[in-house]
Formats: structure tokens, sequence, C-alpha cells
């Protein structure tokens, strides 16, 4: 607090600022300390990545989806068709921003567990420049909005140490969503720079890609008002169209009726205007149904009538997202245009993997249990709460799409997100830049030439001047693997400047060279080595329909010994062969689990911070404070829509609800005589993924005899103390009483986590632990 004399806080040291600077002091700074000037008419970049959208999602890919911005981009641009990435998100991201293959910039998966090998760190080295820090060297202003992914769980709280936020890797500014997903209608917790957001209730109508947008825009406009040469890089990374799947009415309603015909017919439709627009060579064929079991998608014409309404209901809010996508770009563009800037703006536009076939064979309208465990659940578990099908895409449904759709979303690809085949790792990508890169005529900005994740960064700073860094903190930058793609922008019938790329995902593995690729499909399993590599030409054969290995046996084994290569040098191994990885957490998380007290004027506790205190185990909550009897309001509340519960006081009765994924079970005892007060929650698990509950006030009590847990990443919303914060538990309370602040004298709230389930995948890890202290 208070005044700093010198430029460029929060990067000299401190987290967060509220204060004055001293202008006079920062220009009186020393020459060598006087920041980098961009070179004059330096382009400004955009980066574009949306979230697990398949490759035929955007019109100028085959889509029906209204894009129009997206063309605009294309006709001035360039379409790859052949550009791949990670098949999953955080790994993808990182390759993005580093150059560097996922597992050597630390992420095997998406950033939540680290089980202690370095190519599992999930956060990038501190020697490692991002492509914030190259721009931003180079004299450019560092933007970016929207999901990060890259910080593991344990360090996003309020607490923690920060070093691997978005401030502290390179960015001048940041607003978004550090985790995985988030609700786009009642964000669980939006990020400014170095510091939560505090939010009670968000505004009617409030949209999360619209808000990124504004924030957008809010960047670049105070950059120009403040200085008119300066060039941006902004990275907009979108949370759309990850799970939940969500969407404003209005854009929901344009798409009425558009997916009654299904999945099998939209996979025609799209596979036919990309042959008929030349993505694909005359003769490609379109990979046949997927039929692995567990992948498997039935023929639509086999569904009955129901689940065929229900169905398209959820496409209908998948295609939304994606059209306001689009329609927030031509915010973003419109903006440049009015600034005299949108020729001299360079545009990427890609996805970080493919479409998921997460949602099942018949979609979900309780997100959250769901993906409860990776674990057989009992027979009486909810995996789709009975939802009014108008209700799918609004703030009140968790959702996601049967995976028929990500089928079609892939076109014309086989297999989804987390696979090694190109339904995983084969997305869309444009990228536009009308004063620096005119097409020639009888050039249609089409190629098919192999270009991988990492090479974009490499790709951006080249076109645009700018130099890798050789160091950070002192510490000599690993050479980055990804290679410019630039000459194959400027000369359509260039070679691929990257020829060989190595892929792996929880054991399936794959490996590129040249027109050839072998891939496996096995994941967790101790036989993973027995699985049999498959051989397709995708020069070919794109969509991977005819196995090769038989035919030639020995580059079948060539390439396979090539992967095993790639894999030693890239820190792949120990392979999650058998999914133990997931369950190992460090010792260092312990801290996160002891009780806590809880100030009514604190922050909304994050998300991983408050499940420590809840998963999978006992504890107790107890709130204390002096109310009368015209006081009202929660005391506690945990969760949103997807599941979580609140402790309120209405009237004259204390509440307890409980939102069971999306049904909500309530119970009510009387209040007490106005004055000093305690109420005690008592959690006790029960066999099955269960819990008892027991509400205790004064000399009564009440108690929901047994309900399912909340577990994987539910409850989303953290612990909030004296309202109902962010997104709601109880939405007939919200629609009443909104947050409903407590207006009583609230001393705060302590909980106490208590024993953890024999269930809980944690007391594996610690036998292990014990288990090797035997023998050392």
């Amino acid at each position: 607090m208070g005044e700093i004399k010198s430029s460029g806080y929060p990067h000299r040291g401190y987290e967060r600022f509220t204060g004055v600077v001293d202008e006079l002091a920062s220009r009186s700074r020393p020459a060598w300390k006087t920041p980098r000037r961009a070179a004059k008419g330096a382009p400004n970049v955009v980066v574009i990545l949306m979230d697990d959208m398949g490759f035929s999602d955007i019109s100028p890919f085959g889509s029906e989806i209204d894009t129009p911005h997206l063309a605009k981009l294309a006709q001035n641009g360039y379409r790859f068709t052949n550009y791949q990435t990670a098949p999953v998100c955080s790994p993808a991201r990182a390759a993005l921003l580093t150059g560097l293959n996922p597992h050597r910039a630390g992420f095997w998966s998406v950033a939540h567990s680290d089980p202690g090998y370095p190519g599992a760190a999930l956060e990038i080295g501190s020697g490692v420049p991002t492509l914030a820090d190259n721009f931003r060297a180079a004299g450019y202003a560092t933007f970016m909005v929207g999901k990060w992914h890259l910080t593991k769980e344990s360090n996003l709280h309020d607490g923690a140490d920060k070093a691997s936020w978005p401030l502290q890797r390179g960015f001048d500014r940041y607003y978004g969503c550090m985790d995985g997903f988030t609700s786009l209608h009642h964000p669980h917790r939006i990020i400014e720079d170095n510091h939560a957001v505090p939010i009670d209730e968000y505004p009617d109508g409030y949209f999360l890609t619209d808000d990124l947008t504004a924030k957008a825009l809010d960047m670049v406009t105070g950059l120009r008002a403040s200085d008119p040469d300066r060039p941006f890089f902004l990275y907009y990374a979108h949370q759309a169209v990850h799970g939940p799947l969500q969407a404003k009415n209005q854009d929901i309603e344009r798409y009425r009726g558009h997916y009654d015909e299904g999945w099998d017919v939209l996979r025609e439709e799209r596979f036919r205007r990309q042959l008929r627009d030349g993505l694909f060579p005359s003769g490609t064929k379109c990979a046949s149904r997927n039929v692995e079991p567990g992948f498997d998608v039935p023929e639509w014409d086999r569904l009955n009538p129901e689940e065929r309404s229900l169905y398209a209901r959820y496409m209908e809010v998948y295609a939304a997202a994606i059209d306001n996508v689009d329609q927030n770009l031509g915010r973003l563009m419109q903006t440049l245009a009015d600034l005299g800037e949108l020729d001299n703006t360079m545009f990427i536009f890609t996805s970080d993997n493919g479409a998921t076939g997460e949602g099942g064979p018949s979609g979900t309208r309780s997100y959250f249990s769901h993906f409860g465990q990776k674990l057989e659940m009992p027979d009486h578990w909810l995996r789709d709460a009975p939802r009014d099908p108008d209700l799918i895409g609004g703030p009140r449904t968790h959702v996601h799409y049967p995976r028929g759709w990500a089928y079609a979303s892939n076109s014309p690809f086989r297999l989804y997100k987390a696979h090694a085949y190109a339904g995983g790792v084969r997305v869309p990508f444009i990228l536009s830049w009308p004063s620096g890169l005119r097409r020639s005529d009888g050039d249609d900005g089409v190629r098919d030439q192999f270009a991988y994740v990492s090479d974009v960064g490499q790709t951006l700073m080249e076109l645009a001047g700018v130099t890798q860094l050789k160091e950070r903190h002192g510490i000599k930058a690993p050479a980055p693997d990804g290679v410019s793609f630039a000459e194959v922008l400027r000369e359509r019938d260039a070679a691929s400047s990257h020829s060989e790329q190595y892929t792996e995902y929880q054991g399936r593995r794959a490996y590129v060279r040249d027109e050839w690729k072998v891939v496996t499909q096995k994941a967790f399993g101790p036989d993973w080595d027995e699985d049999p590599w498959r051989l397709y030409n995708v020069t070919v054969d794109p969509a991977e329909t005819t196995d090769l290995s038989d035919t030639y046996p020995a580059l079948t084994a060539e390439l396979a010994e090539r992967w095993k290569a790639a894999a030693w040098m890239n820190t792949v191994f120990p392979l999650n062969d058998d999914g133990s990885m997931l369950r190992q957490r460090p010792s260092s998380e312990a801290v996160l689990e002891q009780p806590v007290f809880i100030h009514p004027k604190s922050p909304t506790l994050e998300r991983f911070r408050s499940s420590k205190l809840v998963k999978l185990r006992c504890f107790d909550i107890v709130a204390s404070g002096s109310w009368g009897p015209e006081d009202r309001g929660v005391l506690v509340s945990h969760g949103d829509q997807g599941g979580g519960y609140s402790v309120y006081l209405d009237e004259t009765e204390l509440w307890l609800s409980y939102n069971e994924y999306g049904t909500i079970k309530r119970i009510s005892v009387p209040a007490q005589p106005h004055g000093y007060n305690s109420v005690t929650v008592r959690f006790s698990v029960l066999p099955e993924y269960q819990w008892r509950i027991v509400l205790e006030h004064g000399d009564s009590s009440a108690e929901l005899s047994s309900v399912l847990q909340l577990c994987g990443m539910a409850p989303f919303t953290g612990i909030s103390v004296g309202a109902d914060r962010a997104g709601p538990v109880d939405w007939d309370i919200y629609v009443r009483h909104g947050s409903f602040p407590f207006t009583g004298e609230l001393d705060g709230v302590r909980y106490y986590p208590g024993p953890k389930a024999d269930y809980n995948p944690e007391h594996l890890v610690e036998i292990d632990r014990m288990s090797q202290t035997v023998y050392e």
C-alpha cells in the first residue's frame, strides 16, 4: 500500500499494489533501465485459443455454425488442415507458450496433481521464457484474458506462491479464470492481475465470453490512450466450449431445430463441405463411426424421439457458444478497425485439442456427478439429473453433450480429445495478417503441411521480428522444440519445417514422421506395451481409416522405436499406464487439510483449498454469532448449481440446502431466540460415496440420512461466509434473495476436517508411502 517510486508494479516484488506511482521518479531512471521499444510498425499479435473445439466446428472448416468473422480471417489468411496439438489442454497451452514439447515444458497432463516427476511438474520452469516474456522483452505490451490452467491446484489459492501465475510469466495484465473450466453464467472465481475479484452476485444477463472481450478491449484501448504506437501481444484463451456447456438464450434460439436430423447427417454434411472447399483432396475417406468400447456412437435413427429431442438441445447450446465466440471476435476486430490497426494485426485462431467425448453416450445434465470419480460407482449413483431440457445451456444446469456430437465435431477424423488419433490432436488453425502476409493470386490459403503447437510461438516471433530470449532469471533457457513455419505461409509448396513429432497421454502414444504415423489406442493398463502399433499414411489417408502395419511391419517397428527414443529425450517416462499417478499428491498439500477459521470479511475460499477440507471425508462446520428475530441470510455456503450446500437463516427457521448435483434437498430446525448462537453441521461418511448430514442448533437437530457425496471437482465454487457468492447453491433462494447476505453479527465459521473415507484414493498413496519406508 502507499507510494512506490518505480515503475513496473507488480513486477517489482509486490503481488498486489494499491497507491500512487511516482511518475517523476520513473522518468529519472538510468538509461539502461529504459524499456526497449518495439520496431516502428511492428504488428499487433492476437492468439485466440478455443477449449475442446473440434476440427469442423467453424465455417472455414466445414461447419454450418454462423462464424462470419472467422470466415473473414480465413478469407484474408491461411488455413492449416494438418496442424496438430496435444491431446488435452494444459500440455497444449504449455507447448504453445514455451515452444517446448509438452513433457519438456512439465505437462504430462492437465494441471492438477503433481506426482513428482520432471515431465509432470505442472508448472513452467522458472528458466523457461514464455511468448509473453519474449514479446515484452521486444517492447510489446502483453495482455491475457481467459483460461490459464498452467498452475497446479495447490498454488491457486490466495496465499500460494504466485510464481506460476500469468503476471509472473510475462503478462502485464491478466483477467480470467485460472482453473481448467468454469460456469459461463456464474464463474466460480475470476482473477484480475494477481488477485481474486470479489463478486457477490453477477448482473442479469452476465456471460463470461462477453466479459472477457470487454476486458481485452479495455486493455487495448487503455494502451492506445497512453501510447499510440506500442504494439501489443494479446493471448485470448476462451473457456468455451469446455464443459459445462452454456450459452445465451438469444444465441441458443438461433439454432432451434438445426440439429434435429442428428450427428450422422451433420458429419456427412460437414465432410462434404470440407471436400468442396479443398481442405482435403478428392477421394479422401471420412473415418467410419467410432465403435471402440466406451467410445462408440449409436446411430441417430435408432434413438427414440425423446432421446433425439434431448440430444439435439445439447448441440444447439454448443453451436450457440461458438457463435458467441465469433460475435466477440467481431467486437475485437471492429475496435481494431476503429483504431486503424486491423490490417496490421496478426491473428491466430485454433483449439487446444479436439472435441471431447466426455459426455458419454447420452450426455449429462449433472456434469460433476458424471465425473465424480474415475472408479466403478455404485448402482444408485446419479449420472444425469432429470432436469427440464429447456434449462440446458442456462445458469441452472451444468451439462455436456453426448459424444455423438463430438464425433461430428471432429469430422472427418476418429475418436476424441485425450486420444492420439486425429480426432484428439488435429484441430482448425487460421493465421491472418493482411498487411504482412498477402496471398498471391491463385493461392486459396489452404496448407496441408504438418505443423505442431510448439511451432506457433516460433512462427509469430519470426514474423514479428522478435528474438527468443536466451535466459530467464539468470537461468539459461532450454532450446525450443518448435520451429517456424513462416516459409510455408509464404510458399504454398514449401516443405514442412517440422517433420517428426511424438505424442503421449495416459499411455496412448503416436509418432509422426513425414507422411507416416504410428499410433496406439490403449490407456491405463499394465500391458500397455503389448498394445499393437497401427500404421497410417496420413498424406493420402488423413482420417486414419486403413491400417498398414501388416503391410509395412519394419516401418511400423522403426517408428515405434523412434517414439521410444523421443519419449526418453522428452522426459515422458514414467508413463501413467495404470492411472496411479493421478492419485499421487505431494505432502506439501497436507497443510491445506488443517482446521481453518474463515472470517465473514474473507473473500470466497479458492476451490481446491476448499475441497481439501471436505472431499471424501467426515467434517464439521461450526458457525457462531449474534442475531435477532429480524435477521436473515446465509451463514456459510460452498458450491453452486453443479452441487453444494448452504446454511441460512430465513424467517423463523434455520435451513440447510443440499444441492445433490442439481437436485435440491432441504432440512430445517427452529431458529433459537435472539442473542449469541452457534450452529453445527456434521457430515459423516457412509459407504458407497454417501454422507449423512446433521444440522444442530440449540436443542434441535435435523438430518439428511443419506445423500450422494460431492466429489471429483464438486463443489466447484469455494466456501463463502456471510453470503452465497458467485454461483448460487439453491436457485429458489437466489431468485428470492440474491446472494442473501447475512444481516446479523457473524463471528465466522470454523471447518474441522475429520477422518477420510476408506475409499478415498489418497489412502492408497499413504499406504504406498508407508510400505516404502519398511524396505528403506
